[in-house]
């Protein structure tokens, strides 16, 4: 199909409310993400479905990670103000009908429209900030976006559980309205692109199979050991399905004339690079981000908001490195500055690895310190590094392309992760202590149920036994980390040096 489209070739802003509304629809995306943890009593309380909630996480990330790469491609092709329109859009639409949903299965479809807004406000906010902002500023003000999420973080549950326990649970997706509408005004009134009329092919078919492959495999990923195990049937067929759309893809990418997700992004060395840390980061995230409060709970004792204080210092450490980065990476080149972010990861992943089970609460929010430093020294020169290969025309599908990475990362890594914590607890519960073997549950619904088993009713033994468990399965996840922080370090050497060493096409 042959489309008018239209390709940016000069921009005048005003980019300090530019910066700010991208800042507001990037903490909309994050907030969501998160603020829902607290408030899933109260949803189970109105609408039911308690052994479904899980999806309203999943099916949230998945809708979002498999559309960033057709996102990308669109906005290469009819600039990023339309994009990003559409993005909020979708995403305000899916936060009224979630406010207005009668179950939980309409919630979850309600979520998935959710995702497919913020699927397109990610990237589109990361790539004009790169069209804005020159090389040597880019590092400041994505660390300024990486702000958002760390404050995100911390907020989101607070948020969830005071508007649960004190206002309605709806009101977590209501609230997004007037504040998503602040944010198109001001995109709408500051933004401007000017742009020159060509023809282009948008790769529908490949966006197709791209989805359906990615959303398989994914699907896989999340459910198995959880709904089916790992070698049952509809656990190979799903794998297999996902396999073969991931093929077909490749070979309708080859002959494309215009690719969605096009195969030189995966032939060239610095995007390969960037892309392979992305990966890593989604991983490293998403671990740190759920077993640390976990482990704060369940195995250290503590409450959820001082667990959820412990996580922040996580998202206080990336935001202070990634606005320092700038300075670093022009001075010392991209390489060397990632791979002082890589390292200090790295170092902080082993220091959650060595935590004991009666560490102090310090020694946790130290190792998230360091390891949140560390990525913020390590995404910002792989991401802008990604972005300065190239010219605006395909800013923004490699922009994509590293964001569906990430996206990718945090699902694999999810599903990774949690299948060690839940194998560990699993076999900790089918092979009990004897003084306590009949005082132990007779399966497990991943941690939470863990965590629900401490509670009054059970016997101190018991509760020490549980604890133990915990114990041992979020080190084996720390242990994980460890190797994805390895992996990230590994991938740096795809990275050039320096500015200088960066070639187009």
């Amino acid at each position: 199909m042959t489309t008018t489209t239209s390709r940016s070739v000069g921009l005048r802003s005003d980019r300090g409310p530019v910066l700010a509304a991208i800042m507001l629809c990037t903490g909309l995306v994050a907030i969501d993400s998160t603020i829902i943890a607290t408030a899933v009593p109260s949803m189970v309380s109105d609408l039911g479905g308690f052994s479904q909630f899980p999806w309203l996480f999943s099916i949230y990330l998945l809708t979002q990670a498999v559309t960033v790469p057709l996102y990308g491609k669109l906005a290469d092709t009819f600039g990023r103000k339309p994009v990003m329109f559409f993005g909020i859009a979708a995403f305000l639409l899916g936060s009224a009908l979630c406010g207005f949903a009668w179950s939980m299965p309409a919630l979850i479809a309600f979520r998935a429209i959710q995702g497919i807004g913020a699927g397109a406000i990610q990237p589109m906010s990361v790539t004009m900030v790169g069209d804005l902002y020159s090389l040597e500023e880019r590092a400041r003000v994505q660390g300024y976006v990486a702000s958002v999420w760390g404050v995100s973080a911390v907020i989101g549950p607070t948020l969830g559980g005071v508007f649960s326990e004190y206002v309605n649970w709806r009101w977590i997706f209501f609230i997004n309205l007037p504040l998503g509408a602040v944010a198109v005004w001001a995109l709408a009134t500051r933004f401007k692109e000017r742009v020159e009329r060509s023809s282009h092919r948008v790769d529908y078919l490949g966006a197709t199979l791209l989805t359906a492959g990615s959303s398989l495999l994914i699907l896989g990923l999340l459910e198995g050991d959880v709904a089916w195990s790992w070698t049952s049937a509809p656990s190979l067929v799903i794998f297999a399905a996902g396999i073969l759309f991931i093929a077909a893809f490749l070979l309708v990418e080859r002959r494309a004339a215009e690719p969605i997700l096009p195969l030189w992004v995966f032939r060239r060395r610095t995007l390969v690079g960037g892309n392979l840390v992305g990966l890593c980061i989604g991983a490293l995230m998403i671990g740190l981000s759920s077993y640390v409060p976990t482990f704060a709970q369940g195995v250290l004792g503590t409450g959820a908001l001082v667990a959820g204080f412990v996580l922040a210092a996580l998202s206080v450490g990336w935001p202070l490195a990634a606005t320092f980065s700038g300075r670093l990476y022009m001075r010392i080149g991209f390489r060397d500055t990632a791979f002082i972010g890589g390292g200090l990861a790295l170092a902080g992943a082993v220091l959650c690895a060595l935590l004991g089970s009666r560490a102090p609460l310090w020694q946790v929010a130290v190792a998230c310190f360091i390891v949140g430093a560390g990525l913020g020294l390590l995404s910002s020169p792989a991401i802008v590094a990604v972005q300065s290969s190239v010219g605006w025309e395909r800013r923004g599908v490699v922009t994509a392309t590293n964001m569906f990475c990430r996206s990718i990362g945090s699902s694999v890594g999810a599903a990774v992760l949690g299948a060690i914590s839940n194998g560990t607890l699993n076999d900790r519960f089918s092979h009990p202590p004897a003084a306590v073997a009949g005082e132990m549950p007779n399966s497990l619904d991943a941690t939470a149920l863990v965590l629900g088993s401490q509670g009054s009713g059970t016997s101190p033994g018991a509760a020490a036994y549980v604890r133990q468990a915990l114990y041992d399965a979020s080190h084996h996840v720390f242990l994980a980390v460890v190797v994805v922080a390895v992996l990230a370090v590994g991938a740096l050497v795809l990275l050039p040096r320096r500015a200088e060493e960066l070639s187009f096409d």
